[in-house]
Formats: structure tokens, sequence, C-alpha cells
């Protein structure tokens, strides 16, 4: 780059004393299309011209005549700085998922920090969740995915890292918006979710390397007057929302043994149960395994029961609405 790094916020990308920033993680990508391996189909689609918001959205290659499907709405991770619907990884995830769960999968592309500082992230997520809901509408939106194999009233926010995050403010803000009456969120499932706080919990005592990385990765994208206790991450900050207002019955958290963001899940799990949330919400732990490991290994035995875990989750919640 020719100039010197004022800040390297490792893994994601360094910034140059000039204003250069050079990404160095979650830049690769993939073209959608038909995945031969689990025979999912995918194509990239616009959601909102004006602010060049994306989608990847992604069905079983097959003909739908009997019910339609629900509708999984992906949020990728990446620190909220770097990654993609068409990364190579995130890709290659969702066609697994699509194939276990049997479900559409719409992965919304939202504009990355700093380019676009937060809350662009949570904006352009609710304006995807806008543009879904349109295709109720007799003069709305026409995708023909959305419209031909998709059941609006069966929807599950899912993400990881940074999109765990967004499902589960979008799941804060539907409940009493106009929105939450055309779209029905059954569920939100939030893998590896990137909370935080300004003291330390359970590891992040003893791992403060890694306490100190995330510390600076939150106060890099956002920096805000309530720093790693703003309500945007710390979901048990002076000001946040009760969890007693998310808009969907069922939540899946699910969290690995060696990452550092493990004791905020664990926490946020046990501060919702003993809520006033009047829905179920469950916990899975991967011994052994550490941050997003799915989406670095998804062959390995412990991403594939990751896997038909969160497809169980999605399927179980499907039984449930047509038995209503």
């Amino acid at each position: 780059m020719g100039s010197e790094i004022v800040l390297d916020l490792f893994p994601w990308l360094k910034v140059y004393r000039d204003g250069t920033i050079e990404r160095t993680a979650g830049v690769e990508v993939v073209p959608p299309g038909l995945d031969p391996q689990t025979n999912v189909l995918s194509k990239d689609i616009l959601i909102a011209p004006e602010t060049s918001v994306s989608a990847r959205i992604y069905r079983p290659n097959f003909p739908t005549k009997g019910p339609k499907l629900a509708l999984v709405v992906y949020f990728h991770g990446g620190a909220f700085c770097v990654a993609s619907p068409a990364n190579p990884n995130y890709h290659t995830s969702l066609n697994k998922l699509v194939a276990e769960a049997d479900v559409i999968v719409l992965s919304v592309g939202y504009r990355l920090a700093p380019e676009y500082p937060l809350p662009a992230a949570y904006q352009d997520s609710w304006a995807a969740l806008q543009w879904l809901a349109s295709h109720k509408e007799e003069d709305g939106n026409n995708e023909t995915w959305i419209k031909e194999y998709v059941d609006l009233d069966r929807v599950y926010l899912v993400g990881d890292i940074a999109g765990a995050n967004i499902a589960h403010h979008l799941a804060l803000r539907i409940k009493d918006s106009d929105l939450g009456q055309n779209l029905k969120i059954l569920g939100i499932g939030m893998i590896h979710p990137y909370f935080w706080g300004t003291n330390p919990i359970g590891s992040e005592f003893t791992d403060r390397i890694r306490k100190e990385l995330v510390d600076k990765w939150w106060l890099y994208v956002c920096p805000s007057d309530g720093g790693c206790d703003d309500p945007l991450i710390n979901p048990f900050a002076d000001g946040s929302p009760d969890l007693a207002g998310l808009g969907c019955d069922r939540v899946l958290v699910i969290v690995a043994e060696k990452d550092i963001l493990k004791d905020r899940g664990r926490f946020y799990y046990d501060k919702l149960v003993k809520s006033e949330w009047k829905g179920k919400a469950e916990i899975m732990e991967n011994e052994g395994e550490d941050h997003v490991f799915h989406i670095f290994s998804p062959e390995s035995d412990k991403a594939k029961s990751l896997f038909k875990r969160l497809a169980a989750f999605l399927n179980q919640g499907m039984r449930m609405a047509v038995n209503v």
C-alpha cells in the first residue's frame, strides 16, 4: 500500500495513514448458480437500488407442487466490516442449509462499515424485510422465487456473529411495527452471536488478548459514546430494549466451547429464559470448537451436526405453524 498502518484490526482489515482500507479477510467471492453437491440453485437480486443493497437467494432445484416453503432471511457475519453473501464460505454453508432443511434462503448483502457506519447494516437489513413484505401486496414486488415458492407466514431470521446480532435487533423492532402485521416471524437462530460489554464475564477475564481484539473491532465500526456498552452490542446495557419485546415465538442460540463470544451467548440465553418473553428458547454448544468453525470447515462432523440442529429448529417451527 505504500503508507504506514495506523490500525490493524486483525484478521479483518488494515487502515493506513492516508485513509486507505485494506480488507484482509472475507473478500473472496463466488458466483451463484446450481450447486451439484446439494442440488441447490441460487441467484443474485437487487433489493434497494438507491442503496445498492442486494441479496443472494437459494432454493431446492426441483418444482415445488405442494405447500410453499418457509423462508430463512440470513445475515452474514464479519464484524460488520467484511464478507458478503457471495463469500465462498457462506455460499457453501447456505447451500448445505437449504438442502438439509428444505427451505428458501435470502442472504442479505448489507452495507459494511467503515464506509457505511452503523446503523447502516441494521437499516439495510430492515429494508430487506420491508422489500420481502411488499410481496404480499397486489402491486408489490415480483421476485418470482418469492412469489412462487415462499410462504410469507413462515419466516425465520438467522445469522452468525454480527448477523446474529442483526437478527436479534430486527426481532425486537418488528413486534410493534406495521411490518409485523405483514410478516410472520416464527423464530430467530443466532449462531455465535456478537454481543459484548465493557465489563468482562466468563473467559473474557483470562483471555485478555481476544478480549482486546473484540473491543477494538466494535469501537472501530461503532465509535459511539456508549462504547462497548452501546445497546447495539450489549443487549443488557442501560437503554436496551426489554427481551420481552422479541417478535417471535422461538429462539435458538448456538455457541462454541472455545469461542470468546460463548459466555455472552450463554448469558443472553439465560436472560431470555428468565425474562417475561413468552416463547421457547433453546441452546446448543459445540464442544471443542471455536468461532464460526462451521463456516470454515463445513464438511466436519460437528458442522454437519450444527446444520442438522438448525434444520430441526426450522422444521419444528414449520410443523407448529401448519398445525395452528
